[in-house]
């Protein structure tokens, strides 16, 4: 029959106007993202024993991490940081992990205006020492110098 393709993509197109709305309305709704999404990041300093594999195992080197001994001349962590302008968000550096320190967060917003910002400090050392806070368990602080 000719222009049963017309019929076919009419039928369809009818169907989705009167069906439920695929839509979200991003600023007012927050969208609902699969577990397995792959966003910023966040470091367990607790767990994070400064291997240094999951830099290893990033494709573009974007992760740099300073490492120093410490008490029974274990590593203790320093700087954890990841330039978030070069990542590919592949999640070589998830898996990777031993300690599962390192994971995907459902944080999606990642844009900036100037190129620094792109760069995601998870831990420094320094920096919660002088803090005096002690709440080193979940760091993830975005574009945070120090």
């Amino acid at each position: 029959m000719y222009g049963q393709g017309l019929l076919k993509g009419l039928g369809i197109t009818l169907k989705h106007l009167f069906g439920k709305a695929v839509t979200e309305q991003y600023p007012d709704q927050r969208p609902n993202l699969s577990p397995r999404f792959h966003g910023s990041f966040a470091l367990d300093v607790e767990k994070c024993i400064a291997c240094g594999i999951c830099a290893k195992a990033c494709p573009n080197n974007v992760i740099k991490i300073a490492s120093s001994k410490g008490e029974n001349k274990k590593r203790r962590l320093d700087d954890y940081k990841i330039e978030l302008g070069y990542c590919l968000f592949c999640g070589l550096c998830v898996e990777s992990c031993p300690t599962d320190a390192i994971n995907f967060t459902q944080d999606f917003e990642l844009a900036s205006y100037t190129r620094q910002d792109t760069v995601l400090h998870l831990y420094n050392r320094a920096s919660h020492e002088t803090d005096g806070s002690g709440e080193s368990d979940l760091a993830c602080c975005q574009g945070t110098e120090g």
